[in-house]
């Protein structure tokens, strides 16, 4: 009888560090980086995922002060002046590709461990499905969790405005419209 063709194996691949500064008040969850966030290390660094146009709307920059015009490097500090946290599920998985959906073998990433180390974080929002399968994760930290629409381009069945007041309601329930007074990162 003849042996089957073996398969290569999915590669082992390592996720982002958190992004967090003091004051933060909504932790925002994506489920693991694409190709091009890892390759670039960058959080949602595809040119057509909708997270950076998305915060750009909430917070009123346009042109030239809009987050996905500006580096990367300028992009966070702003995220942590409005109080806005980022990170992952997963801290490492195996997967070809981009999808959730060829995500094998993920190992989780230690929330409560980040939400010790960030008193002042007052919810908990999933970007999309892949990382709101782990609701009952974030829930036992003991605050609101929230689903939000994923800004992959992937998701094409939600428009960028339909997406976008889903995110605004949640950003105001967290108070992470404005930039915090007094904390500079």
């Amino acid at each position: 009888m003849p042996s089957a063709p073996l398969v290569p194996a999915s590669p082992r691949l390592a996720g982002l560090a958190p992004v967090v500064g003091a004051g933060a008040r909504l932790l925002v969850l994506g489920s693991f980086p694409g190709v091009a966030s890892l390759a670039s290390q960058q959080y949602y660094a595809h040119p057509r995922n909708a997270f950076w146009p998305i915060l750009s709307a909430l917070w009123g920059l346009e042109g030239d002060a809009a987050l996905q015009a500006r580096p990367y490097a300028e992009r966070l500090p702003v995220a942590r002046a409005h109080g806005l946290a980022i990170w992952d599920v997963y801290a490492g998985c195996a997967r070809e590709g981009s999808l959730d959906s060829a995500i094998r073998d993920a190992e989780l990433n230690d929330l409560p461990g980040l939400i010790h180390q960030a008193p002042t974080l007052r919810a908990v929002a999933h970007n999309g499905g892949e990382s709101a399968r782990h609701r009952r994760v974030t829930e036992a930290l003991g605050l609101p969790v929230y689903r939000l629409p994923s800004t992959s381009p992937a998701n094409a069945s939600w428009s960028f405005e339909r997406k976008l007041a889903a995110w605004r309601e949640v950003f105001e329930q967290a108070e992470v419209m404005r930039p915090l007074e007094g904390l500079t990162d």
